[in-house]
């Protein structure tokens, strides 16, 4: 039976999610088994009601919510299936929570490995839906490699079971169609509805370690990121960066307010090994110490424990900025995130060149933080007001043109959704925006699936 609601107190329960946009939808859906999902999509076509699909509502940029149409929530597409422990492969509905699986294959000595900083409050259908990664993308990639096939519905009520053909060769056809399941990796919701998914495990690592490691000046801590990268002494699974703002929020979350005082940056490396494998921390302090790091701050996270605290504490800098952002929603502000790319050696410029853009516009600095191994940070502002917010949308646009041109991306892990779709053209042709279109048209004719996103 498919339960829907129309009361305006359960429709503004889902019209929240950390964009800080706030959008209630016309009515809410909230199916618990495919055929629930079909009826719903069936139903919506036959009134010409827009659909969005929705999982955990953790979207930055307002993917997840809508003011148009139907909101249709697979939170309750819960179940898990057996570990193909041959393969290395498990197959689990859309709905299920990310971290709450990880745990659960962590018991077994197993790993899924795309590691979104949100995944205690994300679904597996919603981390594919933006092909979500976080921290150790840089050893692992983002999601798309570690999903081996779907089963999606299309606009049509239609479910396709799509898996990868794994080929080495392969000549038929355009190179676009070769795999479809990319086609859904990604799209935000706008070309079907996942309802299922297998996905491609790993053997856990027997050991891990973390380092923090505070710097003196921020662009050694950026110089060393780029030192670690090309290295072949360490070897990284994940390098984070906080800027002077987001270590005083890390210091807080670790419980040691005078803990690196006044450093003006920090790093955060893991490495992991297999068994009867050292990590090589002495490698890893000396290469700190050559970029003026001071041994004596260094923190070691060894142990499961010890690494759970450790995410807590990068956790903590994006929780503390929604939080910020969200008092000020009353008075029309709210919480700019960006979410820009560039090769990893042009970081150090394309932060600087951000700053100053800053600096000009007489914005305050952002606190910036994240995936600098990848050459990957977020920029957290916050606007007070309307007023602010313009400037600050200002100041992104003229940094992304800027990260554009070193050769980046205006969107790395949190998609485009409905804040960001201004600044597609900066990065796509028209060839390729019509390319999308045409792909768009083929499977959602009408554009019934997720109004707003990408579009």
């Amino acid at each position: 039976m498919l339960e829907t609601s129309g009361e305006l107190g359960v429709r503004q329960a889902y019209a929240r999610d950390a964009s800080g946009l706030e959008l209630v939808p016309e009515v809410v859906a909230r199916p618990a088994t495919e055929a629930g999902v079909i009826d719903a999509l069936n139903e919506s076509r036959e009134r010409r009601t827009p659909v969005t699909p929705a999982g955990g509502q953790t979207s930055t940029t307002g993917a997840s919510i809508t003011d148009r149409g139907m909101l249709m929530s697979l939170r309750a597409l819960t179940e898990i299936g057996d570990i193909d422990r041959e393969h290395l492969t498990i197959r689990v509905q859309a709905g299920v929570n990310l971290g709450d699986l990880k745990r659960r294959l962590a018991a077994e000595g197993l790993l899924f490995a795309p590691d979104p900083t949100s995944e205690d409050d994300v679904t597996v259908g919603g981390a594919i839906a933006c092909n979500a990664s976080g921290a150790r993308s840089l050893l692992y990639g983002a999601t798309r490699p570690h999903v081996n096939a779907l089963r999606v519905a299309l606009a049509n009520g239609a479910v396709h079971e799509l898996r990868r053909t794994r080929l080495e060769k392969n000549t038929v056809g355009y190179a676009p169609v070769h795999e479809p399941v990319d086609w859904f990796i990604g799209s935000e919701g706008t070309l079907g509805v996942i309802l299922e998914v297998e996905l491609a495990l790993l053997p856990l690592p027997a050991n891990v370690t973390g380092l923090a490691v505070p710097f003196a000046r921020e662009a050694d801590a950026l110089d060393f990121i780029v030192a670690a990268r090309t290295s072949t002494e360490v070897s990284a699974r994940c390098l984070e960066f906080f800027d002077a703002a987001a270590l005083e929020v890390a210091r807080t979350a670790e419980g040691n307010e005078r803990w690196a005082e006044g450093a003006g940056a920090l790093v955060y490396v893991e490495q992991a090994a297999a068994t009867g494998s050292d990590i090589p921390l002495e490698r890893w302090l000396a290469l700190a110490e050559r970029f003026g790091a001071t041994e004596d701050d260094v923190l070691v996270y060894e142990g499961d424990q010890a690494l759970r605290d450790a995410r807590r504490v990068r956790h903590a800098v994006p929780a503390t900025m929604n939080e910020r952002g969200a008092r000020r929603r009353s008075s029309g502000g709210r919480k700019v995130s960006t979410d820009w790319a560039v090769p990893f050696r042009q970081l150090k410029d394309a932060i600087g060149e951000a700053r100053r853009y800053a600096t000009e516009a007489g914005i305050e600095q952002p606190v910036i933080y994240g995936h600098a191994g990848n050459g990957h940070p977020h920029q957290n502002f916050i606007a007070r007001d309307a007023s602010e917010l313009a400037r600050i949308e200002q100041v992104v646009e003229a940094t992304l043109r800027r990260v554009i041109a070193l050769g980046g991306t205006v969107a790395a892990e949190h998609g485009i959704g409905k804040l960001k779709r201004r600044w597609l053209p900066l990065q796509l042709t028209t060839l390729q925006l019509g390319v999308m279109r045409a792909l768009k048209c083929e499977l959602d004719p009408t554009g019934m699936l997720a109004p707003g996103n990408l579009f």
